[in-house]
């Protein structure tokens, strides 16, 4: 029995959400008296898989071959679950991200396993096996037992602190042979966006609502996010009205965000933006309206206006930095 961890990788290296993941299972592994095997698909370097080990990870699996550099859903699937059968895991554990929400079904069905998606912690209890999740947008909280032999979880990021768990892990490569034709998906333009940080990589995020009143107000907020070195980001209405673009758009229907500090200028607080970024470790809330229901999701709050407030902000983050 042992506990298999998928770890995606970017370019042939891990982010934070990786170690997140390995943390997370080993400590699963603990409570169920098991260890944590991490595996990852694509050609990764030994010195970057050991990067795992100090998180848990005793034995971590490298699977290549050719095709196997392409995301399809099914070769990825088999493949995954081929090496959880051989390992003997009974738990396997994905992000619950595009990729984690992408596999996990399907591995879910291969593997006649029950699955717990966007998983908040460790289980309550692993006899019976129940996990907790966040529900209702993050409004509330559900218990979920799982009762299969076989259990596939997805975690939402951010809500598992890295914990050090230094091993020396064994690195096994696996080579998957595809028959021809096998990978369906074919990618035939990739186009990547560079200078500036990625919204779902970021650690800091700077985002803008209606309460700035105007593009032309955005200024500030850029010159906040780069002192910062945050993402920039908005809400729904903001793009809606062609002030920022699509892409920065965070919510139930825009980009699923779990940033480590979340600034809310000018934001009410949907309950469709707060589904989107409820998972943040903490947000700043500055609102003009003390009603507004950011504040209730908020950890620290500033009631005013958010246009008169940036500014004072700026000073103040400058002089910390001695700029």
């Amino acid at each position: 029995m042992s506990v298999l961890v998928f770890t995606e990788n970017w370019d042939g290296k891990f982010k934070k959400l990786s170690f997140e993941l390995v943390s997370y299972a080993s400590k699963l592994a603990e409570m169920l008296n098991t260890s944590a095997i991490a595996m990852s698909i694509g050609t990764v370097a030994d010195d970057e898989l050991q990067k795992l080990g100090k998180y848990g990870a005793a034995k971590i699996i490298r699977a290549t071959g050719e095709g196997m550099n392409i995301l399809d859903n099914q070769t990825w699937v088999n493949s995954i679950s081929d090496i959880a059968e051989k390992e003997k895991a009974t738990v396997i554990v994905l992000s619950n991200n595009i990729m984690g929400k992408a596999l996990a079904p399907r591995l879910s069905v291969r593997m006649k396993a029950g699955l717990g998606a966007g998983v908040s912690g460790l289980p309550k209890s692993t006899e019976p096996f129940v996990v907790y999740k966040k529900v209702f947008s993050g409004n509330a909280f559900a218990d979920v037992l799982i009762r299969s032999e076989k259990k596939i979880l997805t975690l939402s990021q951010n809500s598992f602190q890295l914990l050090e768990k230094p091993e020396v892990p064994e690195i096994m490569n696996v080579s998957v042979s595809l028959e021809a034709g096998a990978v369906k998906t074919q990618v035939k333009d990739v186009q990547k966006q560079t200078g500036k940080i990625l919204l779902t990589d970021a650690e800091v995020v700077v985002s803008g609502g209606r309460g700035m009143k105007s593009p032309d107000n955005w200024g500030p907020l850029l010159e906040l996010a780069e002192l910062l070195g945050a993402a920039t980001a908005c809400s729904r209405p903001v793009s809606d009205e062609g002030w920022r673009p699509h892409e920065e758009h965070t919510g139930q229907t825009g980009k699923i965000i779990a940033p480590n500090l979340y600034f809310a200028f000018g934001i009410s607080g949907a309950t469709q933006h707060l589904a989107g970024v409820s998972s943040s470790k903490f947000i700043v809330a500055i609102n003009s309206d003390k009603d507004a229901p950011i504040f209730e999701a908020a950890q620290y709050g500033i009631v005013g206006d958010a246009i008169k407030i940036l500014p004072k902000l700026i000073e103040a983050v400058k002089e910390i930095k001695g700029k």
